[in-house]
């Protein structure tokens, strides 16, 4: 039986021009709707919206059973990854330029809301990943990501090499400016850019993807997600990783990251009739 909702969160891209009155239309619906409303404490100083509680992350994960997050996917991508062990339903609108993750149209936000907050939705999970740095055996960084994991070069320094392990075995040595971990949801992000395929969301799988490798035939692979991936830092300098948002400078010869699948997921709401496919064909403009 499909969820009923009570308590709504809403996340704005409080930086983005004219979001205030978007919002406040949205928070008004909701309300109509008898649903009690909590914003996001950014964006409820940075709007300068008020009659609304203003929530913490943690606390809008403890109190709301749906979030309705208003702007592109990265402002979807942290917000998300804070959700993820709340177990938070996420509904996105798209306020942004492509929209992957944030996938409801500005101009038809109401005529699909309604039926989510009327119980008829479709779930979609999505897989996240989290890992580490490592340094003389110890943990000096920990993340976690909804699309990806970049290990890659300095600004001013020559190419990295690295050593690549998965489930504890050798994969390969590379000389590159970097590489990519993606998740499937990432497949659309920088590892598209990069070369790298697109992965369904229900396949179990990573994306290991080269940047601009010195060797042509350091190709993209998939990975199933089951194991751990390593990727040792071999020679150069300035490295740095990043896991979504969330990075680290200065990385040393030796320096190790592992990547593994995250115990936690990312819930995604759709309208009825959601398709992954009609997605990519309106984002990567597939019909022309």
């Amino acid at each position: 039986m499909a969820e009923r909702f009570r308590h709504v969160a809403i996340v704005g891209k409080h930086q983005a021009p004219g979001i205030r009155p978007v919002l406040e239309e949205i928070a008004q619906f909701l309300c109509s709707q008898g649903l009690e409303v909590s914003l996001e404490a950014d964006t409820a100083l940075n709007t300068g919206l008020t009659g609304y509680d203003a929530l913490s992350n943690d606390e809008l994960g403890r109190q709301c059973d749906l979030a309705v997050v208003v702007g592109g996917d990265g402002t979807m991508l942290g917000f998300a990854r804070d959700m993820a062990r709340h177990g938070l339903p996420l509904v996105g609108i798209n306020q942004g330029r492509l929209g992957f993750i944030t996938d409801i149209p500005f101009e038809r936000w109401r005529e699909s809301l309604a039926p989510i907050l009327a119980g008829d939705y479709e779930v979609e999970p999505r897989t996240m990943l989290e890992g580490a740095v490592w340094r003389d055996g110890e943990a000096i960084f920990s993340g976690q990501a909804l699309n990806d994991v970049v290990l890659s070069r300095g600004q001013t320094a020559s190419m990295i090499e690295l050593r690549i392990h998965a489930g504890g075995e050798l994969v390969a040595s590379i000389r590159a400016d970097g590489i990519i971990v993606a998740t499937p949801t990432g497949s659309t992000a920088y590892a598209l850019s990069a070369g790298g395929p697109l992965l369904h969301p229900s396949i179990g799988g990573w994306l290991l993807v080269p940047i601009a490798s010195h060797t042509l035939t350091n190709r993209p692979i998939v990975l199933p997600d089951a194991g751990e991936v390593s990727l040792e830092i071999v020679a150069g300098r300035d490295a740095s990783v990043n896991f979504d948002m969330q990075g680290l400078a200065s990385l040393l010869h030796g320096d190790r990251i592992t990547v593994r699948r995250s115990q936690h997921c990312v819930r995604f709401l759709h309208p009825k009739g959601w398709s992954y496919y009609a997605t990519l064909r309106r984002k990567l403009r597939w019909y022309e």
